[in-house]
């Protein structure tokens, strides 16, 4: 019996002997936090998916198992012989979680699941959709922890100060804006779960969870006071200095649901995001009385300000090399026929572990050879760990984190000898890439007026990417940051976010041919304005990433005569940039690869 079906099966166990329906387990922590740390990976140990976004419905007879389209691929070969059904979440025919819950879930039924890892709105829409079935909901068990006996523990690290020369306001400044918004909703009190906006808010960093440089905490900030409720004694005294200076109190982690039943009042109003906020927290609350609505600080953060500029230039300059350094290795040593796709990614980790103020990598690298990148989040570790030969492509994903700020990039690249058919779907992917990124547009758009753009030239032949076409990127923050995307549909039905000047989001289309090759090219654009004519503001972007683009893979006559240009300018521009701080060597080498076409 595979893993998988022995701890569904003590799951149901375990199931019938408290009377319920359906197992609910989602891919999340405490704040709703995109990754997760080990000890949070409940969905993971029991259907044995590994990937970052999915969610698992355990009943009685059957389960299934939803993830988006960077994960289909990887999911039908992790959950073979699971037992478990695979839903592919965002595919017209695929029924959505709550209608399979439904066909589950008998009238008076059970769902249970753990209300801390669950949001407010979720179950909110969750009672909505099977109210008519009068269902029961038991949020305060978590069953998963019950059989996982060798759990890893939960993480509280050190927390440190971020000094303003990197984060450019102080905590002081932040929280005086923050107020003001919250009151201007007529509200007394805000909670706050998410651990970007934490951080981001009281300038403090840690390691609680890889890649990302954020502590696991809540907070609470009225008119007068802030509380920040953390779940260690390591901070440091310049942290707890400046915190004491800006007012705020800090308190044990799990206070928190105490603190927010006894010290928010009756008659209080709350600000509060219930996607955000855990539905164990909001049921904590002994006031009725809510603003619901997006945490103010999600836009404060991603509009970067001067100093965040001035140092996330720096920070793609550097990382820029790193990529362009790992680009020659890899074209002089790939040919020989000894790396594999691991030996690659950690290759270029450690050329960024070199770099001054590196805090490591922003998300765990991806190196994917030939079929393999068809997979959007394949790991060469879990998987075959392909040995690179002269001939076919090789996607590398990766990015860092550095005290001026988060990278992430993309680059595909030639090992040897390629096929009409990969340069026609690299070159349209090219093509877009470089249409969103020399975009020209009124102020008022959103990444979903432009995301066209980037799928145009794809679109053309009848192919398409299933996923998004980029995200915001946080400051030394969360590599996937909102609001701000590039996609050509609304998630949720949500108001689509106007791009912002000094918002920095990737510019990412794909072409991944199941079976054949993957594709991916990846740049940050930071929002900028361009002129304003009359009452008309126009809008542009500037690359921030620094890099180059494998002219190897470039079929020309998919390309028309503004996008070479467009390349040509782009390549220079890598050359100007990165060349100095190259041996000379790699200079000339660079000086051929980025040579104008």
């Amino acid at each position: 019996m595979s893993k998988a079906k022995e701890r569904i099966k003590k799951l149901r166990k375990l199931m019938k002997e408290k009377n319920i329906d359906v197992c609910y387990i989602p891919t999340s922590d405490y704040h709703d936090s995109e990754y997760i740390s080990d000890y949070f990976k409940c969905r993971e140990y029991v259907s044995g998916f590994t990937g970052s976004a999915g969610t698992l419905i355990v009943g009685l007879k059957e389960s299934g198992l939803f993830t988006d389209g960077r994960y289909y691929i990887q999911a039908e070969k992790e959950l073979e012989g699971s037992g478990i059904k695979l839903f592919k979440a965002g595919e017209p025919d695929c029924i959505s979680e709550f209608d399979y819950m439904e066909l589950l879930t008998p009238d008076n039924g059970c769902i249970a699941f753990d209300g801390r890892l669950v949001n407010a709105e979720f179950v909110r829409e969750l009672i909505e959709e099977l109210g008519i079935k009068n269902l029961k909901i038991k949020y305060n068990t978590d069953l998963v922890g019950k059989i996982w006996k060798d759990r890893p523990k939960q993480v509280f690290n050190e927390i440190f100060y971020l000094e303003e020369k990197y984060s450019g306001e102080s905590v002081n400044s932040k929280l005086k804006r923050l107020r003001k918004a919250i009151a201007y909703e007529g509200a007394q009190a805000h909670i706050l779960s998410s651990l970007d906006d934490i951080a981001w808010l009281f300038n403090i960093r840690s390691s609680d969870i890889e890649s990302n440089p954020v502590a696991q905490a809540f907070a609470v900030i009225f008119s007068g006071s802030a509380y920040l409720f953390i779940g260690t004694d390591k901070i440091s005294k310049r942290a707890k200095d400046e915190l004491k200076k800006a007012g705020v109190e800090i308190r044990k982690y799990d206070e928190i649901y105490s603190f927010v039943r006894n010290e928010i009042e009756k008659d209080e109003i709350v600000y509060l995001d219930a996607s955000r906020v855990n539905y164990r927290l909001l049921r904590s609350l002994r006031s009725k009385e809510f603003v619901d609505a997006p945490n103010p600080t999600s836009l404060f953060k991603a509009i970067k300000n001067e100093t965040e500029i001035k140092n996330l230039k720096k920070a793609h300059i550097k990382d820029g090399v790193a990529v362009t350094k790992f680009m020659y290795w890899l074209k002089n040593e790939a040919k020989l026929g000894k790396i594999r796709e691991a030996d690659a990614a950690a290759y270029i980790d450690d050329l960024r572990s070199k770099l001054d103020n590196y805090y490591g990598p922003s998300f765990e690298t991806i190196s994917a050879y030939k079929e393999n990148a068809a997979m959007m989040h394949y790991n060469a570790e879990r998987g075959n760990n392909a040995v690179l030969k002269k001939e076919g492509m090789l996607l590398v994903d990766s990015g860092g984190q550095y005290l001026e700020g988060t990278t992430d990039i993309t680059r595909t690249f030639a090992l040897g000898k390629v096929n009409a058919k990969m340069k026609k779907h690299y070159t349209l992917v090219l093509k877009g890439m470089l249409a969103l990124a020399n975009a020209k547009f009124l102020y008022g758009c959103s990444g979903l007026n432009l995301d066209i753009l980037a799928r145009g030239p794809l679109w053309e032949i009848g192919e398409d990417y299933k996923c998004g076409t980029g995200h915001g990127v946080g400051y030394f923050l969360s590599v996937h940051e909102g609001p701000n995307n590039f996609r050509y549909k609304n998630l949720k039905g949500k108001d689509a976010t106007v791009l912002e000047e000094g918002m920095v989001t990737t510019d990412e289309p794909g072409s991944y041919i199941e079976g054949e090759f993957g594709i991916r090219i990846e740049n940050e654009l930071l929002c900028m304005e361009d002129r304003i004519k009359g009452s008309d503001r126009f809008m542009k972007f500037e690359v921030l990433t620094m890099a180059p683009i494998d002219l190897d893979l470039v079929d020309e006559k998919y390309l028309d005569e503004r996008s070479k240009l467009e390349l040509n300018k782009y390549n220079a521009l890598v050359y100007k940039n990165i060349s100095p701080y190259l041996d000379e060597k790699e200079k000339k080498w660079l000086k051929s690869a980025t040579k104008a076409i």
